[in-house]
């Protein structure tokens, strides 16, 4: 029989500075993460959190480790403070909405939390680093880069947490955070927090856990339980136009919209700029301090709509957003999990409309099969009359000429890598011609090697006799054939 779930805050242990500042931002009931996590980390135990975004495992982990660090530092390390939490974060936001959360949850401690991230300048994190915190809660390039240069040290951390592990692995940190983890000392808590759970963050929590406690409070295929869920079937030229008329709704009041692309990011936002709706992008391409900016008009009410792309939207933690627009369909169907899970936060419930092109409807079709459930299609707006049907079972969608030449690439790419690990690391087997001799010659017979666009090509025109040479005309270095080609006199 399972022991009852802590149902109030003040059931789970926590000490009277820490309880008094979750009071005071309001909250009394734990989100099941955090009623079922907090209690094995206050016993030290290693985990493994499955949870989507808005589900509180920011606080999930963070109050016990505060409480884990009223423990005073011991008096052989007086002097700077070494680091004793180490979290490690893929994007700037979320590495800034967790330090934040350590500072709001620890005010009535003596705890000292510095945030380090890449796209801002070194020296100060490097003072940071010299004058010692408690908590560091960094990004992993700008985190090895300060390591790389004699910066970090280590060897008295206690607790490390790896928070948004499946999007680690998206953006392609997967070796940072091994050589990461490889800085780290044997002898510490481990906490690994995924919203999904890929065969590859399976394999990086097995590296790094140590016989872990599993929470999951969730199935990862599924969408948060409050928010409506609509499609919009509409061409690709009528996206903006569809979007401006959906924003006509004064109930949209604080709306975040997808898009797929930096560049498109920019357009949608532009576009509803031009059109008298308050609106700002946020990707990677855009400076700290413009995201920055960009996040704190969006939370005050300043601009109306964020347009971002998944991976600068994996750090906005704003539980007031009223809906989101899937603009562009997402490649990975458990990104639509992620998008959909910014709204409907803190108990509210939420409104999701996504938007499905031509191209798009495979992508659609795997996104239904992943939540189990067909989306409600959003029937008569303006531009219903231009918008593709949906796929019938067993149809497939015709590749756009831009899917075509990236398949084309694609294609091109795996045959140059297999012909790589042919030759075994760069070396030329002995019957391939090596990059020096022309292709056109074959170097195990020595005859020339049939062009097969030769067969294409037209014969050359027959050109003109040439004139016969002048006395005293020096004669001609390439040849007295005509078919040579003429030096330039200097």
């Amino acid at each position: 029989m399972k022991e009852p779930l802590p149902e109030r805050f003040d059931d789970l242990g926590l000490i009277e500075p820490i309880a008094r500042a979750v009071r005071e931002e309001g909250y009394e009931r734990p989100t099941p993460i955090q009623a079922r996590a907090i209690p094995h980390l206050l016993q030290g135990r290693d985990l493994l959190g499955l949870a989507q975004t808005g589900t509180g495992k920011t606080a999930a982990f963070a109050l016990p480790i505060l409480q884990r660090l009223v423990t005073p530092t011991p008096p052989a390390l007086r002097g700077p403070r070494p680091i004793r939490v180490l979290i490690l974060t893929p994007t700037r936001e979320l590495a800034s909405q967790i330090a934040d959360s350590f500072d709001t949850y620890g005010k009535h401690l003596h705890v000292r939390t510095v945030v380090i991230f890449g796209g801002v300048g070194m020296e100060p994190q490097k003072q940071a680093l010299r004058a010692g915190m408690d908590v560091l809660v960094a990004t992993p390039g700008r985190l090895l880069d300060l390591a790389g240069q004699g910066f970090l040290h280590l060897p008295h951390l206690e607790v490390f947490v790896l928070d948004e592990a499946d999007r680690m692995l998206d953006m392609g940190f997967i070796h940072d955070v091994r050589r990461v983890i490889r800085l780290l000392p044997v002898k510490k808590q481990s906490l690994f927090f995924s919203a999904t759970m890929p065969p590859e963050a399976q394999a990086l929590a097995d590296q790094l856990l140590k016989d872990p406690v599993r929470v999951a409070v969730a199935p990862v295929s599924s969408t948060a339980e409050k928010v409506d869920q609509e499609l919009a079937y509409v061409d690709k030229a009528d996206k903006r136009a569809l979007l401006l008329e959906l924003l006509r709704d004064v109930g949209m009041r604080k709306v975040l919209v997808f898009s797929r692309t930096k560049h498109g990011a920019n357009k949608v936002a532009d576009h509803l700029d031009e059109h008298g709706v308050g609106a700002a992008a946020i990707h990677g391409n855009k400076s700290q301090s413009a995201r920055e900016r960009a996040l704190a008009d969006f939370k005050a009410g300043k601009i109306r709509v964020l347009v971002a792309t998944d991976i600068a939207a994996r750090g906005i933690d704003i539980d007031e957003i009223t809906h989101v627009v899937n603009f562009d369909l997402p490649e990975v169907p458990e990104q639509y999990v992620h998008r959909i899970g910014r709204t409907a936060r803190a108990g509210a419930s939420g409104y999701a409309v996504s938007f499905c092109e031509a191209d798009e409807r495979e992508l659609l079709q795997a996104i239904e099969k992943l939540i189990r459930m067909q989306i409600p299609v959003l029937e008569g707006h303006p531009f219903e009359d231009r918008a593709p049907p949906p796929l019938r079972p067993g149809e497939r969608v015709a590749m756009s000429p831009q899917a075509q030449m990236q398949a084309r690439r694609d294609e091109r790419r795996r045959a140059e890598q297999a012909n790589r690990d042919r030759r075994g690391g760069g070396h030329a087997r002995r019957d391939e011609p090596r990059r020096d001799e022309p292709r056109h010659a074959d170097p195990r017979h020595g005859e020339p090697r049939r062009d097969p666009a030769a067969v294409a090509r037209p014969a050359p025109a027959p050109s003109a006799p040439r004139p016969a040479p002048r006395p005293g005309d020096a004669p001609r270095p390439d040849g007295a054939g005509g078919g040579g080609r003429r030096r330039r006199r200097r």
